[in-house]
């Protein structure tokens, strides 16, 4: 419960004079619909005045002039200036409105009056010009202008000087709060108490307090911060007290470990032994299995399969398309078979009188491993016993649907998330400590590493010739569009397109899948592909996963720009699974100069530079941010109104520290020190305009 102290700040806008049916929308899109939020909306510049004359006035500072009035001149021609000459005893001040009425700027400055005049200094033959001054005021009202006056993000209706006076309103009605930081900590690093800290973000002098180091922003983002890491500590402690299914190695899991065609890496026994320890700790399992294409994954996952088998329960691996989850139920059904251990496939594409009877075994208990695809988590499938979801490729899925699969046990159901290249909040949740990692570090027998290449789009016919070179030496190839057809909307490549012109080219059959063909068609042509039928397959990212030709040793992607590194790092990782030397080819750019941005440059360059999955994975989350960890946000940086999660990245390490120690000591706060906590846990409360999905 909100304690009552905060009361005011949780009140609406509306509660603040001024703010009435016509401003308060404007009010809630720039801050919020809170008292706090606009508490909490910090000033982003600061205009900075200083006294000046015409003689010793430096164009682009804001100076303060004290002039004598000469004339208004009224506009020449339509679009012209009105202007009004002014002077002091060392030359000419010249203010100028590019809108405005002439009567109410006559109002202003009458001919012959003295005037405190204020603005951005600019010169034109040598002498001071101000456009649209700030201030025109009486001498005697000197002090209605600040020296040092902060500015706000506005937008049309609302202005800085009106955003101001609402902020500083509500910073009016922040009450008195016990400190929550501890004291050698706040001493140690030379920061204001929080109120102070607050008032003097709204008042900065210069430019040095709008910076993330200044003392008073840097003490609002550590509480920000602490804030954070405290409700993340909760959830996960929230999630380690909640009861879950005590899963066990058995005779099943031992019987398939005997099955399995090959040896298990070290990397993948100390994997399995770590997912383990967390299913029979009776506290439910939240785990992320990264390694790179080929690393064994998928065995790993058979074997805690197994032992959720061997312990009585039902488990699901969901896959984010249908051709992986069919590779699935391929490879794994007949190995838990041979275990003794029954499953089924479950996807789209079967019929609704398929999909009633499959989703009867299911809810009888009759299948104990059900691999599928979205169709896992419909609401007409049920389970009986549910006690482990396993999702592969886990970046395909949004958090609302993982949460659905793990919502169909009865209980707590253990999660293990698999991935070769983790989305940036999976690796933000990683490193708060919400979500365990085993990571697959060695790299299968068999593989070859892939040479990347980044090219401008302008060499392609270059591409395309020593494609046909490598297709007529018995290649294989898969050639990655951006669309599936011609749009008039975008001017990127089409795979029907890039398919018939490589037909010509090349003089061979060139293979065509995309996600607007039908499931059975597109089937088809991977299998033809697969089966070395067809040297070339033009795709869009159908093949992202789930596609399996050791034959394949080249890959090329055009508007490789227009991808994630996710993306791109998965359909790199088609090929280099065969003993041939591999080869990815990047192609970039539209224009004649192929330019790009900064952060396509970057994403490219990672790309040739490793093949590391978690290091792209890291890479991506400094370009992208980690989303949101408390809401549903996959990519970029969290909504703090104070911390930078870059430039605070120390503040952060140690407030997810401080955090672990508060929750770990007082998990209750019944001390001083934690009700003083519990009120910093409600000011910064996410959950206003966050979804709930704990």
């Amino acid at each position: 419960m909100r304690p009552e102290i905060l009361f005011p700040l949780f009140a609406p806008v509306t509660t603040l004079k001024g703010v009435g049916p016509r401003m308060a929308p404007l009010v809630q899109k720039l801050a919020g619909p809170l008292v706090r939020d606009l508490a909490f909306y910090p000033p982003n510049g600061v205009i900075q005045r200083r006294r000046a004359t015409a003689a010793d006035a430096v164009e682009g500072e804001t100076a303060i002039f004290e002039v004598t009035i000469d004339r208004l001149i009224p506009p020449h021609r339509m679009g012209a200036p009105i202007k009004v000459r002014a002077y002091d005893a060392t030359g000419f001040v010249h203010l100028n409105w590019f809108a405005g009425s002439p009567r109410h700027i006559e109002g202003l400055a009458p001919a012959g009056s003295v005037r405190l005049v204020t603005g951005k200094v600019e010169k034109f033959n040598n002498e001071v010009q101000i456009s649209h001054p700030d201030y025109i005021l009486p001498v005697k009202q000197a002090d209605e202008i600040p020296l040092a006056e902060p500015t706000y993000p506005a937008t049309q209706g609302l202005g800085s000087r009106q955003i101001r006076k609402l902020c500083m309103a509500s910073v009016a009605l922040v009450p008195p709060l016990a400190e929550w930081q501890d004291e050698a900590w706040i001493k140690r690093q030379k920061w204001p108490d929080w109120q102070s800290a607050l008032q003097a973000v709204h008042a900065p002098q210069n430019e040095l307090d709008l910076q993330p180091e200044a003392p008073a922003r840097a003490r609002l983002a550590y509480d920000e911060l602490l804030a954070h890491q405290i409700a993340l500590a909760r959830r996960k402690m929230n999630r380690q007290s909640t009861p879950a299914p005590v899963i066990r190695e058995g005779e099943t899991s031992h019987r398939l470990l005997d099955i399995l065609p090959f040896k298990l890496t070290g990397a993948q026994a100390r994997a399995i032994e770590e997912i383990r320890h967390d299913l029979k700790s009776g506290e439910q399992m939240a785990r992320l299995l990264q390694g790179d294409v080929g690393s064994g994954k998928t065995a790993v996952a058979a074997v805690v399969l197994a032992d959720a088998a061997a312990s009585g329960f039902q488990s699901a691996l969901m896959a984010p398309t249908e051709i992986l989850a069919r590779q699935h139920a391929e490879k794994l059904g007949p190995l838990l078979a041979e275990a003794g251990i029954s499953s089924i496939l479950l996807t789209g594409r079967d019929t609704p009188a398929v999909k009633r009877k499959k989703a009867a075994a299911i809810a009888a208990g009759e299948v104990q491993v059900a691999i599928g695809t979205h169709a896992l988590f419909q609401d007409a499938v049920e389970f009986q016993n549910l006690a482990l979801a396993v999702i592969d490729e886990q970046h395909r899925f949004g958090v609302r649907q993982r949460q659905q699969l793990q919502d169909k046990g009865k209980s707590g159901v253990h999660l293990l998330s698999m991935s070769a290249t983790p989305i940036p909040r999976t690796l933000e949740l990683t490193q708060y400590g919400e979500l365990d990692v085993s990571r697959l570090n060695e790299k299968p027998p068999g593989r070859t590493p892939v040479t990347t290449a980044v090219l401008p789009l302008v060499r392609i016919k270059e591409v395309a010739q020593r494609l046909k070179a490598a297709v007529e030496a018995g290649a294989q190839a898969y050639w990655i569009c951006p669309l599936v057809a011609e749009s008039e909307a975008i001017d990127l490549a089409a795979a029907e397109d890039r398919a018939e012109a490589l037909r010509k080219f090349l003089g061979t059959e060139v293979g065509l899948a995309h996600g607007q063909m039908a499931g059975a068609e597109r089937e088809v042509v991977m299998n033809r592909f697969a089966a070395g039928d067809l040297p070339v397959l033009v795709a869009t990212t159908v093949v992202e996963v789930g596609v399996d030709v050791p034959n394949a040793s080249i890959m090329v992607i055009e508007h490789a720009d227009r991808f994630g590194l996710a993306q791109l790092h998965q359909l790199r990782g088609r090929v280099g699974r065969g003993a041939k030397a591999s080869s990815c080819i990047l192609l970039y750019g539209a224009g004649e100069d192929g330019g790009l941005g900064e952060t396509a440059t970057k994403r490219l360059e990672i790309l040739r530079n490793t093949e590391d999955g978690f290091l792209i994975a890291e890479e991506d989350f400094r370009l992208r941010g980690g989303g949101d960890p408390l809401g549903l946000r996959q990519s970029g940086f969290p909504a703090y109104r104070f911390a930078d999660p870059i430039k605070h990245r120390q503040l952060l390490l140690a407030a997810a520290d401080d955090a672990r120690i508060i929750m770990g000591r007082d998990p209750k706060l019944q001390s001083a020190r934690g009700q003083a906590i519990q009120v910093l846990e409600s000011l910064f409360d996410w959950r206003t305009d966050r979804p709930n999905i704990d």
